[in-house]
């Protein structure tokens, strides 16, 4: 996610109360800019440390539906997976324990960066199409730890039912957070 960190009030490591705006707009409408609105709430006494926009970079990411789950001809713990996303279906091979038909979950296209799930580093990989023991695997099915969202990497990320398909994640999870210093009145 990318983040602004210090530009309102004083520089200090980031930390605090979070607040997403699609939250707070359930209470209050307001049409100042995430910037703008920090600037207020900072100068009406509380202070904003940290806007954090959640899903800046899930470019080529989209929500999807599992069609199929079939296990893969040549690897015991790889399956292919169907998958559409709107106007792309394609096959991906995954080694996720928990996909299966009928799924709702997250899908990268080729191009999209993403968090290396294999690594500590946190480092960002471009996600290109490849064969993986045989079958060409055109996409990938998502863990919210290569999303940036935790450090959870031992499924995909599976969404509600309801989940409309096709939608790109930044609209349909991303969001602006913005980050509250909340200090002890003594």
């Amino acid at each position: 996610s990318a983040t602004v960190c210090g530009q309102i009030g004083r520089r200090r490591e980031c930390g605090g109360v979070r607040v997403p705006l699609k939250w707070l707009d359930e209470f209050v409408r307001t049409d100042a800019d995430a910037v703008e609105l920090a600037r207020r709430l900072t100068l009406a006494g509380l202070e904003v440390e940290k806007i954090d926009i959640v899903g800046a970079d899930w470019d080529k990411v989209f929500t999807a539906y599992v069609h199929k789950v079939e296990r893969h001809p040549d690897a015991d713990r790889l399956v292919l997976a169907d998958v559409e996303a709107g106007p792309h279906r394609l096959t991906v091979v995954t080694g996720a324990p928990n996909i299966a038909t009928g799924q709702k979950v997250v899908l990268a296209l080729a191009g999209a960066r993403l968090i290396d799930g294999h690594s500590d580093s946190g480092e960002y990989k471009t996600l290109k199409p490849g064969k993986i023991r045989g079958i060409m695997s055109e996409g990938m099915v998502c863990s919210e730890k290569e999303l940036g969202m935790s450090g959870e990497h031992e499924g995909i990320l599976v969404l509600p039912e309801d989940t409309p398909t096709g939608v790109p994640l930044q609209e349909y999870l991303g969001d602006t957070v913005l980050e509250f210093e909340i200090t002890p009145n003594l």
